[in-house]
């Protein structure tokens, strides 16, 4: 009884091909005005990457994306936390955004424009300085109340062949050397973005009422600044917040302690 039900399943390639063409024959084709434009210009055909539109497709991608999001924080919240921040800060580069950290006891609010969306931390800039805030520290952000929360309508329509040419063939030496290119391509760390300024004036925030004013030397393993000559090692897990400071404010600062002494 079993082999006869075999039997009669089993099919020839030369009736299967006759079966699939006339169902070919029968199929209700829709219109695609991608391939067609592709068809009429030389391109050949390209495979739809699902059944919906280019549109409906996108919108799905970033309803998974933001979905996977917020499942990782369920079950993971310190990964889910810097992936949500990294996720909102790349929707927001070049744009004003305000941020509420924490700073040991006491709560920090700072406004200004996302310049750099790293790996654990974000950069922002304003008319007067540049600062660094970890992710950990961060308790909420936001867009500026009274600012448009708009899309960059820039759009790129001339292409440089010789940076193109580069970025195939010399990849990593060429985007060394671009910090809009590290951005585009690396996440940068904390670390790894305070070693390219090296020989800035900050002052960097351990607690509430313990801050470290220096010119940063390195930042291989230790966040190292020195100050009149003399250095500080802090551990990057006990950074908290971290400001450029004007040379006007260092000679300030270093005339105080002067006269304390």
């Amino acid at each position: 009884m079993e082999n006869r039900q075999e039997a009669k399943k089993r099919i020839h390639l030369n009736e299967y091909m006759e079966r699939l063409l006339e169902q070919r024959k029968h199929e209700v084709r829709k219109k695609d005005p991608v391939n067609e434009l592709n068809e009429r210009k030389g391109e050949g055909l390209t495979s739809p990457s699902t059944m919906t539109t280019t549109e409906e497709t996108r919108l799905l991608m970033e309803y998974i994306d933001r979905a996977n999001i917020f499942h990782l924080l369920e079950n993971n919240e310190k990964r889910g936390k810097s992936l949500k921040l990294r996720k909102f800060f790349k929707s927001k580069r070049n744009q004003q955004v305000e941020i509420y950290s924490d700073i040991g006891s006491e709560s920090h609010y700072k406004e200004g424009k996302v310049s750099t969306v790293g790996r654990d931390f974000v950069m922002l800039t304003n008319l007067k300085e540049r600062v660094w805030i970890p992710y950990s520290v961060i308790q909420s952000a936001n867009i500026v109340y009274g600012i448009p929360n708009y899309s960059n309508t820039h759009q790129h329509y001339l292409y440089d062949n010789n940076l193109r040419t580069k970025l195939l063939r010399q990849f990593g030496e060429t985007v060394s050397k671009r910090d809009l290119l590290k951005q585009q391509f690396i996440e940068e760390t904390l670390k790894t973005n305070l070693n390219t300024w090296k020989g800035t004036w900050v002052n960097v925030w351990i607690d509430s009422d313990i801050k470290k004013l220096g010119k940063i030397i390195d930042s291989e393993d230790k966040l190292i600044i020195a100050f009149m000559g003399k250095k500080e090692e802090i551990q990057f897990d006990e950074i908290r917040y971290i400001e450029t400071i004007r040379l006007l404010s260092v000679f300030t600062y270093g005339f105080k302690n002067y006269y304390k002494k």
